[in-house]
């Protein structure tokens, strides 16, 4: 099995478009982004913002685009 950020990534907009787990996926995700415990911890320099912004702007670019 191969490992991506695309394949991540669909994984991801399939599964905040059900919604029968949308608002799960929400809460989950806004979590993730205020827990201290992340896959790239925010305490290492660059690594750990990367990793926060990449998962804020997944949140928001889905969300938005199904408020349009």
């Amino acid at each position: 099995m191969k490992f991506s950020i695309q394949a991540v990534y669909g994984w991801y907009r399939d599964l905040i478009r059900n919604p029968k787990y949308r608002w799960w996926v929400i809460l989950g995700t806004a979590l993730y982004f205020i827990s201290p415990f992340d896959i790239a911890p925010d305490f290492l320099p660059i690594v750990g913002q990367i990793d926060d912004a990449f998962i804020l702007t997944l949140l928001v670019s889905e969300v938005s685009q199904l408020v349009i």
